[in-house]
């Protein structure tokens, strides 16, 4: 069974974005990746670039990790202002929201119903891990699946904004397993944690 990964940025603080929900890494963000951080994406990750940014850096290897990205409704809407319907052409897109009611791009597929059970039918399916690419408020709802954790930990702090799961995110500690570490001389570590199994969660469903 394929495992859903949340693999995301993150401040020392543990906020994903700014209070305003927008990208932490776009022209007017306040996490700035360092040349060492995006040759790191390319060389171990190519897949989590954006469309745009594998087309300037001439990335053309296909998944390492994941061939489907999930991502709720805010999350893509960030895409979307800035004119890019379709982020990861290069994955299975899902979006989940309950007020879209056309996909913008006939590559990706939006999701109305229960995240939980889409999450466990795609777990079942044939093929590479799932990433979970966020909001936090999607990766709330999912907390109880997510079997993997990427955090990519900047070198910052930014006193609030978006926690990692986001705002609305329940009580229910978790045992996790530093299960591999990068860091890197701009000083971002890329950590990984594998859910340690019997480890508490949200029932969800």
């Amino acid at each position: 069974m394929r495992k859903l990964v949340y693999f995301v940025a993150s401040t020392i603080d543990g906020f994903v974005a700014g209070p305003d929900g927008s990208d932490p890494t776009g022209p007017e963000g306040f996490m700035f990746p360092a040349e060492d951080y995006i040759r790191h994406l390319v060389e171990e990750y190519p897949e989590t670039l954006p469309g745009p940014a594998r087309a300037a850096l001439g990335v053309t290897a296909g998944g390492v990790h994941f061939d489907t990205v999930l991502e709720g409704r805010r999350s893509y809407e960030i895409g979307l202002a800035a004119g890019v319907t379709d982020a990861y052409p290069h994955l299975r897109h899902l979006v989940f929201s309950r007020t879209l009611t056309e996909s913008p791009d006939p590559g990706v597929e939006l999701v109305a119903g229960d995240p939980v059970a889409a999450v466990r039918e795609l777990k079942r399916e044939e093929g590479r891990d799932v990433w979970l690419v966020g909001g936090g408020e999607l990766a709330g709802a999912l907390y109880g699946e997510i079997d993997r954790l990427v955090v990519k930990l900047n070198p910052l702090t930014a006193g609030t904004g978006i926690p990692l799961f986001g705002r609305g995110a329940v009580f229910a500690p978790g045992a996790w397993s530093l299960a591999g570490h990068t860091v890197l001389g701009s000083g971002v570590a890329f950590l990984t944690y594998d859910r340690l199994p019997g480890a508490p969660a949200p029932s969800g469903g």
